[in-house]
């Protein structure tokens, strides 16, 4: 199947939060549960509204299957809650939202694409090396519950195939 990865318009923000949720839902019992779980559509909506973000939907068959949100600074995207629905996992759609990122990456000249990946959560670690990134740094950050997360910093370089 062709997925297609695009930018979500406002008004689809309440998909953005559905899908995340939906894919999110198997951490709520963890040891620390993500805090995704805790977001809301508004939320979201005013984090993109102001600039401070922005997400992607990918889609199979006019489908909104996966989602992701990102931001860019002066020399990277950075991307996080990169989210399957349940149902369609190992279809190729986090590979597309991923290429999707590089390729926006990569189109504004930023030298790398990261994302922070729990440890916990060995099979996520596994996805993003078999994608080409590279773990960089283990840090315990506080999640927005307040509770210490053990989280790896991947990144993979963007190869700069754009023509200026």
């Amino acid at each position: 199947m062709h997925y297609e990865v695009r930018m979500a318009e406002p008004e689809l923000i309440p998909v953005v939060h559905a899908i995340m949720l939906a894919a999110f839902e198997e951490y709520r019992s963890a040891d620390v549960p993500s805090s995704a779980l805790n977001e809301t559509a508004e939320g979201i909506r005013e984090k993109i509204m102001a600039g401070k973000e922005r997400a992607i939907l990918c889609y199979g068959d006019g489908v909104p299957l996966g989602s992701g949100r990102f931001h860019v600074d002066a020399e990277a995207v950075y991307f996080s809650r990169l989210a399957v629905v349940p149902h369609a996992r190992g279809r190729g759609i986090a590979r597309s939202m991923v290429a999707w990122l590089e390729t926006f990456a990569d189109v504004r000249g930023k030298s790398r694409l990261w994302c922070r990946v729990r440890m916990s959560i060995p099979a996520n670690i596994q996805l993003y090396k078999t994608l080409g990134f590279v773990e960089e740094t283990e840090e315990t950050v506080v999640n927005p519950n307040g509770f210490p997360v053990r989280t790896v910093v991947m990144s993979k370089s963007v190869a700069h195939t754009t023509s200026s």
